[in-house]
């Protein structure tokens, strides 16, 4: 782990002189040939241990990896060996697409937050399908989850057409599916969240997975991914949907299209969404709602805003199963990962 913290600490001034988006694929791709390297792999590997239970699957630790890291499922295995107890990876659309224009990424360091408007660019859903299916990560005891989205050429109207080509095309290859209908950077998007349109969305997702689960011969977990921005009535109505169709989990929360936080920081009015830590207490305030509404039982996936340990257990104190980890990352490096589970431990 010392390892991991020092290489880093290290690399971090260099890739912080990159613009974000560039600084981002070098990270992975080095973190790729890393990997690929049979005397690198072992001196990057950890395996924190804090065995918990997330909609029915069995988690070496709660501590995963956001969706949005890596969109095509291209780094899998290279991800988990740094000590996930899950790895989600996505958004997929069924169709490639480029995503907004460039600049689409900015770093505001001075909070350790970062404002993107990336717009699900991503290679679609048949190249994602082959990366997941070459990655080794589930043979190996990983719990894998894909994430799943509209293309920004979809009207609104027909996503749900798009939500169940991602659905039947993931399906067999997934531990968990998550839904996303909260990323502020494709175009009217989050009213997916409203109750009527929700309704619309989750009736035919649950008629589809029942079909999908007869098909396979087994059951696969959904979740919805929601954002930090929505008032308690509407979080209300998605715990009062949620669990009537079927819909195993929820992961709370996506970025913020909140500035409070930010105001007067370079790039701070850049469109799109803000993650890191401005995002943590909104993110705990519908996690806290969520786990009211919806009871002890009901897994939630905290998420937005960790960059220590201590973060991590309030999360967990506010009512989530599990976190995911993704600005983070970025600030602090891989040693977050097993600060998060030794924080958890403690």
């Amino acid at each position: 782990m010392s390892f991991l913290f020092n290489t880093y600490a290290l690399a971090r001034p260099a890739l912080f002189s990159l613009d974000a988006e560039s600084a981002h694929e070098l990270t992975l791709k080095s973190l790729q040939k890393a990997y690929d390297c049979s005397l690198t792999r072992g001196m990057m590997a950890s395996r924190p241990e804090l065995p918990a239970s997330l909609m029915g699957l069995a988690l070496r630790n709660p501590v995963g990896l956001a969706a949005g890291l890596d969109k095509n499922g291209a780094h899998i295995d290279a991800l988990g060996n740094l000590g996930f107890g899950f790895v989600e990876v996505g958004t997929v659309t069924p169709l490639a697409q480029p995503g907004n224009p460039k600049p689409r990424m900015f770093r505001l360091p001075q909070k350790q937050a970062l404002i993107n408007r990336l717009g699900f660019n991503n290679l679609g859903l048949q190249a994602f399908i082959a990366n997941v299916r070459k990655s080794q990560w589930r043979e190996r005891g990983g719990i894998l989850g894909l994430n799943i989205g509209k293309n920004a050429v979809t009207p609104i109207e027909r996503a749900i057409d798009d939500y169940l080509l991602g659905l039947e095309g993931v399906y067999p290859h997934a531990d968990y599916i998550t839904v996303n209908i909260s990323s502020p950077n494709t175009q009217n998007l989050r009213t997916l969240q409203g109750q009527d349109e929700l309704t619309q969305l989750l009736q035919p997702l649950q008629e589809k997975r029942k079909a999908l689960a007869d098909r396979h011969g087994r059951h696969v977990p959904m979740a919805v991914k929601i954002a930090p921005d929505l008032s308690t009535g509407q979080v209300d109505i998605i715990a009062d949907l949620l669990p009537r169709y079927g819909i195993d989990g929820v992961i709370a929360t996506n970025t913020t299209l909140s500035r409070d936080a930010v105001k007067g920081l370079a790039h701070g009015e850049e469109a799109g969404g803000l993650s890191g830590p401005p995002v943590h207490e909104l993110s705990l305030q519908v996690i806290a709602r969520l786990r009211e509404q919806l009871g002890a039982s009901y897994p939630i996936i905290g998420v937005g805003g960790i960059v220590s340990g201590r973060q991590a257990k309030e999360k967990i104190d506010a009512g989530a199963n599990a976190i995911q980890l993704y600005t983070g990352l970025i600030y602090r490096g891989p040693a977050l990962i097993a600060e998060c589970v030794q924080a958890l431990k403690r």
